[in-house]
């Protein structure tokens, strides 16, 4: 079952004409939304958030806007099955969205946290980095070596061997009894999550850094994390960065500061 301009449809396949550029070129912009309480209202949805982002590409790209109107019905509909939601926005305005169940090993991964590969390569970052396109190749492949050596997420890296974020969230560390994440000007996607835990913070008088990430800073920190806004927060309790293991405190403290976010 999918939305695609404006039509409820049950299938498990989209047709699309054979130069379409979205499926030639990865041409569409999408972002990816939790449905909190039912509700895309809800603050921790975040509608407002995610509808700003797809403007935001659609308006930068110079693409038709969608019917914002008729996305939004697309997506009441669609949360009475699906708690998460991917909608996608094509050049001329086409809308998609599909929708898909939380990961089953969701808690587990956020009580017993997960262990990552460190890119050994800059090329697996991200295109167009301040934009969500269809075009997520490099991210992709990253991920996949990452599951190849038996780990279950990437960490991306620029020219410099700075980390950058995650193949698919934004990354966190603690240090001098402060949260760290890399800034947005270095290449990143300025994640939905990430903004909203930035905000958060700073409400509750707890310091936020947004630094780059050096080689030397990651091996300082004392926990690690990455989050989005499906997995909420991930911590990571080692990354394999070439031949070396870096290890972080899976039970920090701190991570109570960010999941109480998820309780209001």
């Amino acid at each position: 079952m999918f939305w695609y301009t404006g039509s409820l449809i049950e299938s498990g396949t989209l047709e699309l004409a054979i130069d379409d550029p979205g499926f030639i070129y990865g041409a569409t912009v999408f972002t990816t939304l939790r449905v909190y309480h039912d509700s895309l209202d809800h603050p921790l949805t975040n509608w407002a958030g995610h509808c700003e982002r797809l403007q935001f590409s659609v308006k930068t790209f110079g693409w038709q806007p969608p019917d914002w109107h008729r996305l939004r019905q697309g997506a009441e509909l669609m949360k009475e099955n699906w708690p998460v939601l991917r909608m996608v926005i094509f050049p001329d305005g086409r809308e998609l969205i599909t929708g898909r169940i939380l990961p089953a090993d969701l808690a587990n991964r956020q009580q017993d946290g997960i262990r990552a590969w460190l890119a050994d390569s800059p090329d697996y970052a991200r295109s167009l980095p301040a934009h969500k396109t269809g075009n997520y190749l490099p991210a992709w492949l990253a991920l996949q070596t990452a599951l190849k050596q038996g780990t279950q997420e990437a960490i991306l890296v620029d020219s410099t061997g700075n980390w950058l974020e995650s193949s698919t969230g934004n990354l966190w560390g603690w240090r001098d009894q402060q949260w760290w994440t890399p800034p947005t000007n270095t290449g990143i996607l300025a994640g939905l999550m990430r903004s909203q835990i930035v905000n958060w913070l700073k409400q509750h008088q707890v310091p936020v850094r947004e630094e780059p990430w050096s080689t030397q800073l990651v091996k300082e920190f004392e926990a690690l994390a990455y989050t989005n806004s499906v997995m909420e927060i991930i911590p990571i309790h080692t990354v394999l960065a070439g031949t070396t293991q870096l290890t972080y405190n899976l039970h920090h403290p701190a991570f109570q500061q960010i999941r109480s976010l998820w309780h209001i």
